[in-house]
């Protein structure tokens, strides 16, 4: 499970798990840090996406399906002892939903709240990047520049953007390959969920996330871009309202 999973700070005493899930081209570093700023009642696990860090020998994955299968398979024994709550940005957002609803539909499982940020109800069609041309390195290069939250020094280095470009460009393949029809399961959950976007990103349609859930669905726009929650005022507001969630959940 290590390899898959980064957890900063084990606490083999807390209540619940939250399973931070980053953004395409991400690694752990940023969302595995979050544990310093939950109460040792919270064990904070970041899902690693192969290709990178220490997965970095590891194919990429070929579809979404396959990627939340393998995740489903290695948290089962996590997931099953204790309750969780899963948070995803981007791309990670869409990887979270795919695996919790592949937990409900194999093992009944499902977490207590769902925090989703900056991505559309998958039951809204949407464009990610159809007119980029999947081989064309500048032209991803660009968009991730439109995005921001990328280091520039990233970008500068030869060696360093080439690996960039082709985890950003494999992470997207998989993306496209995600599909949900409502139509095969009537509200799939039972959770909360609760939706984070940033003022000035592309707007996301969000309102249909509700019409996944026979919980509470609630939505909140941060100031910022794409990658608003790395401002540190943003992911103070994102950590008191996870935090206060967890205490309303009652576990």
């Amino acid at each position: 499970m290590e390899k898959l999973i980064a957890c900063q700070q084990k606490s083999p005493n807390a209540l619940c798990r939250l399973i931070c899930f980053p953004w395409a081209g991400g690694g752990t570093s940023h969302l595995a840090r979050w544990s310093s700023h939950f109460s040792n009642s919270v064990e904070v696990f970041c899902v690693r996406f192969p290709g990178r860090e220490t997965r970095s020998k590891d194919p990429f994955a070929k579809d979404m399906t396959s990627m939340a299968k393998e995740i489903a398979s290695v948290l089962l024994k996590e997931l099953q002892a204790k309750p969780f709550a899963f948070f995803g940005h981007s791309f990670g957002s869409y990887l979270s939903f795919a695996v919790a609803l592949h937990l409900k539909e194999k093992y009944g499982l499902e977490p207590f709240h769902l925090f989703l940020s900056a991505a559309h109800a998958p039951t809204v069609s949407y464009r990610i990047i159809n007119s980029m041309k999947q081989n064309d390195d500048e032209e991803i290069i660009a968009y991730i520049q439109t995005l921001g939250g990328t280091p520039a020094e990233l970008l500068c280095r030869e060696d360093l953007k080439k690996d960039v470009v082709r985890t950003v460009r494999e992470d997207f393949r998989v993306l496209q390959t995600f599909s949900f029809e409502k139509a095969e399961i009537n509200s799939p959950f039972s959770c909360d969920i609760t939706c984070f976007n940033g003022s000035e990103d592309t707007l996301h349609h969000l309102q249909a996330w509700q019409e996944l859930t026979s919980g509470e669905t609630s939505f909140y726009e941060l100031p910022g871009g794409h990658f608003y929650l790395l401002e540190p005022s943003n992911e103070i507001f994102l950590i008191k309202h996870i935090t206060r969630c967890i205490e309303n959940a009652g576990l």
